[in-house]
């Protein structure tokens, strides 16, 4: 498959670090970066974007291939890495910097984003209102290259990080099959 007809998906869900194994371990995903995105300064770092002054979000961009892996897939993973009933952060991750934000690229997307999320809300999941934002894709700014793959580079400082933060306890107590 040509470069051309991979799509893109970007998503917010607190850390980019524990955002990128769920995507990155699918069949027909070519990439996963970590970056910034939603934000109103041109190539943010992560000290700027942190500081909670550049409007950024902490995100994920994904390049998939929409005959191996839908949208309408990707967003279903995305609802259960998070806690969609938290506006101010995610798990540890507080700050506008860590919002939940579903970002689409297409009218297409919004609809799947806007009807998922209706789904999810009318699901009785959650006794709280689902608040993640759906809003359209902005500029996207690739993070510092340690922060890359990062899963895969510093293993052991991921589980520490993703357990400790409270994400891994959440999705577990949350998305169990009852």
């Amino acid at each position: 498959m040509s470069e051309q007809e991979f799509q893109k998906a970007t998503f917010a869900g607190g850390c980019f670090w524990c955002m990128v194994k769920p995507f990155d371990q699918e069949p027909g995903i070519h990439s996963v970066i970590s970056g910034y995105t939603g934000g109103h300064t041109v190539n943010p770092t992560y000290e700027e974007v942190c500081s909670d002054t550049t409007g950024h979000t902490e995100a994920v961009q994904i390049t998939f291939d929409p005959d191996i892996i839908s949208y309408n897939d990707l967003v279903e993973i995305y609802w259960r890495q998070t806690d969609p009933t938290d506006a101010s952060g995610q798990f540890a991750d507080r700050g506008s910097s860590y919002r939940p934000v579903i970002f689409y690229h297409s009218e297409e997307q919004r609809q799947i984003a806007e009807n998922s999320k209706m789904a999810l809300q009318n699901s009785g999941r959650f006794k709280k209102p689902v608040v993640t934002m759906i809003e359209p894709a902005e500029p996207f700014y690739p993070a510092e290259t340690y922060h890359q793959d990062f899963y895969k580079k510093n293993p052991a400082h991921y589980s520490r990080y993703s357990q400790g933060s409270g994400r891994v306890n959440f999705i577990e107590k949350t998305w169990q099959e009852k």
